[in-house]
């Protein structure tokens, strides 16, 4: 009686998906770095999206600044903060300042880096000067700005000859803030002109310069057009950051709204809910509108870039 030998199987080679080698790329990335990168996630976790999701939770509640007896209350925050009309007033006042201190940024900024560029002798003072101010902190900067606005003795009635109260009239107060925001924080936006500035290939001046073209051609078609990119940059973050206004608002007028609340900005009276009526769930229904509508411009933004992109292809 013969035994009977089962065949050999063949044994094929396991096929590696497109899943399997997505997974063996991420593992080979964060076997390099990934352990770099892990104290940022970490750290970005427990003070970012912890804290936003535990304003969310509480944004939806009657908390107060003690945490006691705190009960769900559904969207009565949002609908309370849609009819309250002090939010839709400071709401004003931040969009108003930033109607007024974004284009001037802009305008002063490159006119700044226009300077630093083209001029032949102390480059490096220019740029000091212009991009000091913004190493200040904000309440340094609102002091100052305090004492440069007082009617009697402030450097800007002298300068100009007036004896105008800027920080204790309402056509005034806002534009006083506008002026201090801009002095501080142009030096940002100018370094990024002045490096876009250097990247300007210079054999396109030399060949409109032998076409006959004069300074302001040369300007508004060929500096102008290839500032197009650094320019959507400059506009995207100084909205974004001008619609959070507070430091140097609330420190030139003494912790106050300024005179009849002129200058009393979005956050400054999210923060007034929070920590001067105990009302932090409100407070924070209030902070998530705000972040609604800056999260609104920001993917505005992004949608304007890539629809750019599209279109130049």
């Amino acid at each position: 009686m013969t035994a009977t030998v089962a065949p050999a199987t063949t044994l094929r080679p396991r096929t590696t998906t497109a899943t399997d080698s997505a997974r063996l790329r991420w593992g080979r990335r964060f076997q390099h770095g990934g352990w770099f990168v892990a104290p940022f996630f970490v750290l970005y976790g427990l003070f970012v999206l912890v804290p936003v999701v535990r304003g969310l939770y509480l944004s939806f509640t009657d908390a107060n600044i003690s945490g006691d007896h705190t009960s769900f209350v559904g969207l009565a925050n949002y609908r309370e903060a849609l009819g309250d009309d002090l939010v839709w007033s400071s709401l004003w006042h931040s969009v108003k300042f930033t109607l007024w201190v974004v284009p001037m940024i802009v305008v002063v900024a490159l006119l700044m880096a226009l300077i630093a560029h083209h001029t032949v002798h102390f480059k490096w003072l220019w740029r000091l000067c212009f991009f000091a101010p913004f190493l200040l902190p904000s309440a340094v900067v609102g002091n100052l700005w305090w004492w440069l606005f007082q009617p009697t003795n402030g450097m800007v009635n002298h300068v100009l000859g007036l004896q105008t109260p800027w920080l204790a009239q309402k056509s005034t107060a806002l534009l006083a803030v506008v002026i201090a925001t801009l002095w501080w924080t142009v030096g940002f936006s100018f370094l990024l002109y002045l490096a876009a500035l250097q990247n300007i290939p210079q054999h396109l001046y030399e060949a409109a310069e032998l076409d006959g073209a004069n300074a302001f051609q040369r300007l508004t078609h060929i500096t102008v057009p290839n500032l197009r990119n650094i320019t959507g940059l400059v506009l995207a973050l100084q909205v974004l950051a001008s619609l959070q206004v507070f430091d140097q608002a609330v420190v030139m007028y003494q912790f106050g709204p300024g005179p009849e609340e002129s200058t009393r900005t979005f956050v400054q009276y999210t923060l007034e809910q929070g920590f001067t009526s105990y009302r932090v769930g409100y407070a924070s229904a209030i902070s998530f509108v705000l972040f609604l509508i800056i999260a609104a411009v920001a993917l505005g933004r992004m949608w304007l870039l890539r629809r750019r992109e599209e279109e130049t292809r």
